[in-house]
């Protein structure tokens, strides 16, 4: 049994090691070849040591003892390859000959009184001390290399395999064409764990519950072979293999299931959480690893929608609206060929209702004429690899319109533009900026980047270099949406942001309760901790409104003083302020 249950491990650290490892396995050839080319320097090296002969060569006379280092050299090159190239058995030879050969040497030079073989003696001393080093080496390296698997397919949260190793394993699964089971798991309510009780609580939720589930498939509880992995935030992804029935797999995720049914005790408080479970087949459903994960995210999503607590769904084709994604990924490549995307200005003012600037706004329409949600059509720009072109079309528009006003009245209001996770991590981002500060004329200052949340888990270390670059050049930086991702303060204090935003959903709830209240203030007072201005969005009552005054917020924005604009309003409204 504990073959079967360790399997899926075994096969992904066999996965990842050919990924991994920095010694690639060297030709036994060469391996004989080094040890012939050896063993004959060192034969060449004993007869011209001990030799009177001389031979000429270009005109002049030479011993042939002064030969003698020249093949030394070339039996030590071959040992040290041997140990480079053939790791733990190549130090293991190279260091039986050289200790073999040590004698020998000192033995002709006692009893034949041949001192010019004594520097043979220290060289051998000098590749003894060199093999040995190269050995020490390879076990560091051996050691940071396990340690770099480790990290590459370890969640630092949980201790579970992440998205990297599970797609590592599913792309072996495939390839040895092994039928699998992939269940797109999602918690229920669990934002509202990190909006009620904090990011700390719901940490240690996700982390409980990653105790239970590794339980099970580490234990072999469920009769199936599993491997649980988490994607990310509350997702996570359940693979099993050797069923019999889809009963078997009903039967191994009701087993999941079941233990989240036991109450969750979390810095005194008490969790019931419960989950939605989508599943898709391999082959019998999809034949590839992306549309895996997608149908069976698919079916999830499709528990989650029909409003209920649970629940397990396999996919049908019926779940995917391919033919409504296919539309308007075509709408969205001609409206960029044809550069008819266009743009809307929402504005943001201060508590006293004075302008502070626009938020643009990407806006597209169909065929017919009518306006596409960019609920609907930015997702599927960012699916299809189309988002950065997106970007740069808004940006590029609006930062000349905002540029001529600023020109024309002198006005410092700020445009803030939104940017993707994908368009910040291309290496040209940086350069994409310093040409639209110098297309459009906008001061820098007068610019302001919108970054989501979650950047600061997601790609943290790779996305720095991009954003000081930026910040260098004076534009401005926003925390899009904050509190809805999992930042912890220590990436907060870090982030050389300017201004903090946060997201609508906590402006709705804000005035149902006192906790709710409590929560806004909490964040609009670190953040000025920390230095930074902070904003509202989606402000639509007078009660909110009065609420924000009250607890020190620095700027709204929302319907109640604005909705986007087109731009000849956002213009009159600039000009009015002036």
């Amino acid at each position: 049994m504990k073959n079967k249950k360790t399997e899926p491990k075994r096969i992904l650290e066999q996965t990842l090691e050919r990924l991994y490892t920095s010694k690639q396995r060297s030709p036994n050839t060469m391996f004989v070849l080094l040890l012939l080319l050896y063993f004959t320097a060192t034969a060449i090296v004993s007869y011209s040591a001990g030799s009177k002969s001389t031979v000429m060569i270009a005109g002049t006379e030479l011993p042939v003892y002064t030969f003698a280092g020249v093949f030394s050299s070339l039996a030590h090159i071959c040992i040290i390859f041997l140990a480079v190239f053939y790791g733990r058995t190549g130090f293991i030879v190279a260091l039986a000959l050289l200790i073999f050969q040590m004698p020998m040497i000192l033995t002709g030079i006692v009893r034949g009184k041949n001192l010019t073989s004594l520097p043979g003696v220290f060289g051998d001393i000098v590749a003894i001390i060199a093999v040995t080093v190269i050995h020490l080496n390879h076990k560091k390296l051996d050691i940071y290399e396990k340690k770099l698997r480790d990290q590459a397919m370890i969640d630092i949260l949980t201790g579970l395999p992440n998205r990297f190793a599970c797609s590592e394993l599913v792309t072996e699964f495939v390839r040895r064409k092994i039928p699998y089971a992939t269940v797109s798991i999602d918690l229920n309510g669990f934002k509202s764990i990190n909006d009620s009780m904090g990011f700390d609580s719901g940490n240690e939720v996700l982390v409980n519950v990653a105790e239970r589930w590794k339980r099970i498939a580490d234990e072999g509880l469920s009769g199936t072979l599993d491997f649980i992995a988490r994607l990310g935030g509350d997702e996570f992804v359940l693979l099993i293999r050797n069923y019999r029935s889809e009963e078997d797999i009903l039967k191994t995720i009701g087993k999941y299931e079941e233990v989240l049914g036991d109450r969750l005790n979390v810095f005194g408080n008490d969790f019931y959480v419960s989950a939605s479970f989508g599943y898709a087949l391999f082959p019998e459903d999809a034949d590839n690893i992306d549309s895996m994960l997608s149908y069976a995210t698919a079916a999830m999503r499709e528990v989650k929608h029909a409003g209920g607590d649970g629940g397990v769904l396999r996919f049908r084709k019926d779940m995917l609206n391919t033919e409504r994604t296919l539309e308007v990924e075509k709408r969205i490549r001609a409206s960029l060929e044809d550069d008819t995307v266009f743009f809307a200005l929402q504005p943001q003012y201060d508590m006293d209702h004075r302008l502070r600037g626009f938020e643009t706004l990407a806006r597209m329409k169909d065929d017919d004429g009518s306006v596409i949600s960019p609920m609907e059509f930015i997702p599927i720009a960012e699916k299809v690899g189309l988002i950065d072109r997106l970007d740069l079309a808004v940006y590029r528009k609006s930062a000349a319109f905002i540029g001529r006003l600023i020109k024309e009245t002198g006005s410092g209001v700020t445009l803030s533009i939104n940017v993707s996770v994908r368009h910040l991590m291309k290496d040209t981002f940086a350069d994409e900026i310093r040409g639209l500060l110098e297309s459009s004329g906008i001061p820098a200052k007068q610019l302001e980047l919108e970054i989501t949340e979650s950047i600061m888990i997601e790609s943290m270390d790779k996305a720095m270099n991009c954003i000081n670059e930026i910040k260098k050049m004076g534009v401005l930086i926003a925390i899009d949406d904050f509190g809805t991702g999992y930042s912890s303060l220590s990436y907060l204090n870090s982030f050389p942001a300017d201004l903090l935003k946060i997201d609508k959903s906590f402006i709705d709830k804000m005035n149902t309760g006192s906790s709710a209240k409590q929560y806004v203030a909490a964040i609009i007072s670190m953040g000025h901790i920390l230095g930074f201005d902070v904003i509202s969005e989606g402000v639509e009552e007078q009660e909110q409104l009065e609420t924000l005054r009250e607890i020190g917020c620095d700027y709204i924005q929302g319907y109640i003083w604005g909705r986007p604009l087109p731009p000849e309003e956002a213009e009159k409204i600039l000009k009015a302020e002036g």
